[in-house]
């Protein structure tokens, strides 16, 4: 294979890769945006029921 295909092979395959992360940023920026204007009023859901942490008079847990 002549050496100018494969330059042509390897920017068509750059090419592809820099569209392709260009399209996951766009599509990700628009997904983010929609969440925001649809649930802007919700609190954020607590991830864990552990109690809080107290401190003795020492400062110690």
């Amino acid at each position: 294979m002549p050496w100018d295909e494969l330059f042509w092979i390897a920017a068509l395959l750059m090419a592809a890769v820099v569209f392709g992360q260009l399209w996951f940023h766009f599509v990700e920026a628009l997904l983010k945006r929609a969440k925001r204007l649809l649930f802007r009023h919700e609190q954020p859901p607590v991830w864990h029921a552990l109690p809080g942490e107290k401190e003795d008079e020492d400062g110690r847990q």
